[in-house]
């Protein structure tokens, strides 16, 4: 049986302006299962999406977040779980003042391989302000997800 530390800072990444940390890989466990640890500023939003291949499963820690999940809006707070059922569309925004922390639980690999590939060791345990992304990370991110099995289909929730 393999364990993980319970220090999230030993991975901490920049992944598009938020901080994230593999809690889990999906190599190391039999059923393929992967955790990941996010923290986030208010207003970060994800691009309407579709996984392909897996569920994916939210735990919301702290904070609110409002997910749109195949056309129905589901606010959640601190200690709900919500599941976007994988080819269903999903995307969120988060809404609280303080940001949101949460983490996301996927049978698979395809999204933590994306989040590793677009992730970059971070500089800081501070969480950044929320930021529109340029024509270049969104070009990089489509590319990214449509090389593991996530497809870009509309845009982030407004405010």
């Amino acid at each position: 049986m393999k364990t993980k530390t319970a220090n999230p800072t030993d991975s901490l990444r920049n992944f598009k302006g938020t901080l994230v940390s593999l809690r889990m890989s999906a190599n190391d466990n039999n059923e393929g299962i992967s955790i990941i640890e996010h923290r986030m500023p208010l207003g970060e939003a994800t691009p309407l999406h579709i996984h392909r291949n897996e569920d994916e499963i939210f735990h919301v820690l702290q904070g609110r977040m409002r997910f749109d999940i195949d056309g129905k809006t589901v606010i959640a707070n601190a200690g709900d779980i919500i599941v976007a059922p994988k080819c269903k569309p999903h995307r969120f925004r988060v809404e609280s003042v303080e940001g949101a922390h949460c983490l996301t639980i996927m049978k698979g690999k395809d999204f933590e391989t994306m989040v590793m590939e677009m992730s970059a060791p971070a500089t800081t345990d501070i969480m950044p302000y929320a930021q529109a992304p340029t024509p270049e990370m969104i070009d990089a991110l489509v590319d990214a997800c449509s090389r593991n099995s996530i497809d870009i289909i509309g845009p982030p929730l407004a405010a």
